[in-house]
């Protein structure tokens, strides 16, 4: 039986980031992933950077609600690769959009006699950013039922400010029977708690919606000067804040030709750029995916063509 690993979690909570440092463990290099976004372009596969031919995208919008076929296909069709030695893993990951209501994806994996005879129960674990998750949980229903389903809670981003009473206390009224701690890679992998998924899919709160929201690309040809792009994160945290719900993307900088930046923001928080020695992919486009309420398509493109005269007037000044 394959173990199988349902991670969810708003948008912005640290998903991809924190299985991307658990594949980076040799201990868990043997794990095929099965990767879910909601945005205009997936972006995900690329932040993992893994080059495994296991790790799949199924960008057809919420994991939960298009392609729940799709996905049992695609873990079958692994496990019978697996099984002709085409493939060598020893587990699976299901990273989930930000933006998916976990529990119709868990109904149609434990409705499937395939997927039962092959794989285990799934283990639900869902990210809770220590920073923005109280507000996630006022706002989006989709981020209370990804609390309410998981056999596990990983508190993320302790590192910037611990977890409020109120945060934890929120979290165990929703879901009294799910351990919480700071998240980690170890806490990916395990057995479901001992609490009956069937309860827990009973017990939910009301059922999730996104249709207010919308996702768009930013592309660009060119590279774009460093500060350009520091320029671009600060008036994107001013202008759009709390509109802004995620922002992520690979940047291609004059300065750094080959390095492409690595951008994370959520709301009025953008993290400084992280380089990658290379590019993960052929493509070395700029691709900053936006995902918001209420921001037209045409003002970060207008934002930057704006601050990118006014660097190249500062620098021939």
């Amino acid at each position: 039986m394959i173990p199988v690993t349902v991670v969810t979690g708003a948008l912005g909570s640290g998903k991809t980031t924190l299985i991307g440092r658990t594949l980076r463990d040799p201990a868990f290099g043997r794990t095929a992933v099965i990767v879910n976004e909601f945005g205009a372009i997936p972006l995900d596969h690329d932040l993992i950077a893994s080059a495994d031919e296991s790790v799949l995208t199924l960008a057809t919008g919420c994991l939960c609600c298009t392609v729940q076929t799709d996905l049992a296909r695609t873990m079958l069709d692994l496990a019978a690769r697996r099984d002709a030695g085409e493939l060598v893993y020893d587990r699976v990951l299901v990273e989930t959009s930000g933006l998916a209501d976990p529990a119709p994806l868990m109904q149609a994996l434990l409705g499937d006699a395939a997927i039962a005879a092959t794989h285990r129960v799934p283990l639900v674990v869902t990210l809770v950013d220590a920073v923005h998750g109280e507000a996630a949980l006022d706002e989006r229903p989709e981020a209370r039922r990804q609390v309410a389903l998981a056999d596990r809670l990983l508190i993320s981003k302790t590192d910037l400010c611990p977890a409020s009473r109120m945060l934890l206390d929120r979290l165990a009224g929703l879901n009294p029977q799910a351990p919480q701690s700071a998240a980690g890679q170890l806490d990916l992998f395990g057995d479901p708690a001992p609490i009956g998924l069937a309860t827990r899919l009973r017990d939910l709160p009301g059922p999730a919606g996104h249709a207010d929201l919308e996702s768009f690309v930013l592309t660009l040809d060119r590279p774009m000067p460093a500060l350009a792009l520091t320029l671009l994160l600060q008036a994107l945290a001013e202008h759009c804040g709390r509109r802004l719900l995620r922002l992520k993307g690979l940047v291609a900088i004059a300065e750094m030709p080959g390095q492409p930046a690595v951008i994370h923001g959520v709301r009025h928080v953008v993290a400084a750029p992280d380089f990658l020695p290379a590019w993960p992919s052929e493509d070395q486009t700029t691709r900053i995916v936006f995902i918001g309420q209420g921001i037209p398509r045409w003002f970060p493109a207008r934002l930057l063509a704006a601050i990118e005269e006014e660097v190249r007037d500062a620098v021939a000044a």
